[in-house]
């Protein structure tokens, strides 16, 4: 049926003609590229939901609009299945017996064992072990029960020569219930090409008991593996492949053995390189390598522009045409081949490590990292700036969008706006304007100072000044020797006044305890040191060692070098007189003092 407004109208399907239209082509599943996420349990649970008639949810289907030919003719759109992939998939290996991609990239069937004489509690369906295979009442695989070829009579004579004690009748019913699960039914939602993709979105979030919200990337990979026309299957593998090496390097020997197809394809030299790369600091997933990649080549921010534009959209006149589609495949693709480029992307996380951010927990927003992945790839396709001066711009810019939450809220349409206007203006003057207006000195004076009040450990403006000391080479608070940069993956932040000393005088909540101007990284030796002994109290034993040369607290002997190590922790000077009373005092002028060192880290970029 249709509904009134006729977005949509909802079918019911039978699962074997779901299947068979999948099988024929008619309705493209894109996640069948890729992993598997379902665990074998998952299917086991299905299989007895439609084996005992309970409801298993609707499936949605999405029309890709019909494209208008260079010859006039029209290219009828292909049916995207874009929620119920998983139920569908565990259905084409339990009950087709089809293999599907595991989350090592292996194909293997999950195939599903029955057990028709089962009574009471007694397990009905199980997934297949070896212990199935040896048993003579269980059926280890399912799918060989719907075969076309599969013949009941013989297999009912078969069974009960194993199983003596079995009635035939009884058998009989089980299998015919069993076989009653190809019938069973499926609402389909299909919606019709016109709808763009916030309406999707929303009526997704609608109908789904969940309230999860489509990913618009997903939208894309959706289009991309879909099309048989512009190479879209074998992109969505290059987009696929690289994000899983990015972070298991170790799967190239089996991709190089396993998928011969694509390797010898134009991608496969692009991504070898990650094979040997271990760096951590940027390992995309899909969602950010086909944002890089769409905004660097069109100029846009909003993926449902690439969605769009993959369906050949012509914003002008609001059709769709062949044409659009084919260059927006090409530029694509291009884009990803930019993104995979192993001098570039290593360049760009040579810069952000080079900015102090050597440490992943140092990053707080994918998307910010994205645009400053976009930008660097943009300056360096472009000739508005000299080469030597690319690493420093995106630098500035990545600190600056950390400091200000610039794609924190509402991203896309953000990151839409910036590429709009650089495009218009060029980076540089783009970049003055945003500088004067977004780094203000009420910036660095005030508003930075009160966002540093805060207990959170992860908090961009906290991780910035770690940054900050990473750039400046800074070594950890009293120590002689330990850096700031050895200890953010080798150690914790400790308390400058400790959590006992201050808990002891009153000071309960954690929110005041655990402000972040109360933390410091300290070396093993150093925090033991301190122990829970008052500020005042190790702080002037700290001094006093200077003239006495015997280690007490810490590995400092130099007057000059222990101050040096007070400016570089952005220790306020009076802390050798400072009680539980000067606490808040304490935080206060800390503040002040880390976001000094951060404005005059930021210009030194």
């Amino acid at each position: 049926m249709n509904n009134a407004s006729e977005k949509y109208s909802v079918t019911q399907y039978s699962i074997s003609s779901i299947l068979g239209y999948i099988d024929a082509g008619d309705i493209a599943i894109p996640e069948i590229q890729r992993p598997f996420v379902w665990k074998g349990k998952q299917v086991r649970d299905l299989i007895d939901s439609l084996y005992n008639g309970y409801p298993t949810g609707y499936l949605i289907i999405w029309q890709n609009p019909d494209v208008k030919l260079k010859n006039g003719e029209r290219s009828i759109g292909k049916k995207i299945l874009i929620d119920g992939q998983q139920r569908v998939t565990a259905l084409m290996t339990a009950i087709g017996g089809y293999p599907v991609l595991n989350e090592n990239y292996e194909q293997k069937q999950i195939a599903i064992a029955f057990n028709p004489l089962a009574k009471g509690e007694e397990e009905l369906f199980a997934v297949r072990t070896p212990a199935h295979d040896k048993s003579s009442f269980w059926i280890p695989d399912i799918s060989v029960v719907f075969r076309a070829d599969f013949d009941s009579y013989e297999f009912i004579n078969s069974y009960a020569e194993k199983n003596p004690a079995v009635d035939k009748k009884d058998l009989n019913k089980a299998i015919n219930k069993l076989l009653s699960i190809k019938n069973c039914q499926l609402g389909v939602i299909t919606l019709i090409p016109q709808l763009d993709i916030s309406e999707v979105t929303e009526i997704f979030v609608r109908i789904n008991s969940q309230g999860k919200r489509l990913n618009e990337a997903d939208f894309a990979m959706s289009k991309i593996a879909a099309d048989e026309r512009f190479g879209g299957n074998m992109l969505r593998k290059a987009i696929d492949y690289f994000c899983h090496l990015a972070v298991d390097p170790a799967f190239y020997s089996q991709l190089s053995s396993g998928d011969r197809e694509f390797m010898a394809s134009e991608y496969a030299a692009k991504l070898k390189w990650l094979k040997d790369d271990y760096d951590n600091i940027y390992d995309p997933d899909y969602n950010d390598m086909l944002r890089v990649s769409f905004m660097h080549q069109f100029g846009r921010g909003r993926l449902g522009d690439l969605v769009s534009l993959l369906s050949g959209r012509d914003f002008a006149d609001r059709t769709f045409k062949e044409e659009i589609a084919k260059d927006s495949f090409e530029k694509l693709s291009a884009g990803v081949i930019n993104f995979m480029n192993q001098y570039t992307f290593e360049q760009f996380v040579l810069a952000i490590r080079a900015a102090g951010f050597i440490n992943p927990k140092l990053l707080n927003s994918k998307m910010t990292l994205d645009f400053a992945y976009t930008l660097y790839l943009l300056l360096n396709n472009g000739n508005e700036i000299q080469k030597i001066e690319i690493k420093p711009c995106v630098q500035k810019w990545f600190v600056l969008s950390t400091l200000t939450g610039r794609y924190v809220s509402s991203p896309e349409s953000q990151m839409d706006r910036d590429l709009r206007a650089i495009a218009a203006k060029g980076f540089l003057p783009f970049f003055r304007e945003v500088e004067s207006a977004e780094l203000s000195d009420t910036f660095w004076e005030v508003g930075l100072v009160q966002n540093l009040e805060t207990s959170s450990i992860s908090s961009p403006f906290f991780n910035t000044f770690l940054a900050a000391q990473v750039h400046a080479g800074d070594r950890s608070l009293l120590s002689s020797s330990a850096k700031v940069s050895d200890l953010l993956s080798a150690g914790d932040v400790h308390h400058i006044f400790p959590k006992e000393f201050l808990k002891q005088n009153g000071i309960v909540d954690k929110a005041v305890y655990n402000q972040v101007a109360n933390y410091a990284y300290l070396d093993t030796g150093v925090n033991i040191s301190v122990g829970k002994k008052a500020p005042r109290e190790y702080f002037t034993a700290a001094l006093e060692q200077c003239s006495t040369k015997e280690l007490r607290v810490g590995t400092i002997v130099d007057e000059e070098q222990l101050r040096d190590s007070l400016s570089a922790n952005c220790i306020p000077s009076g802390v050798f007189d400072m009680t539980a009373d000067d606490y808040q005092t304490f935080l206060q002028e800390r503040r002040v003092l880390m976001a000094r060192k951060i404005k005059k880290y930021y210009n030194s970029l």
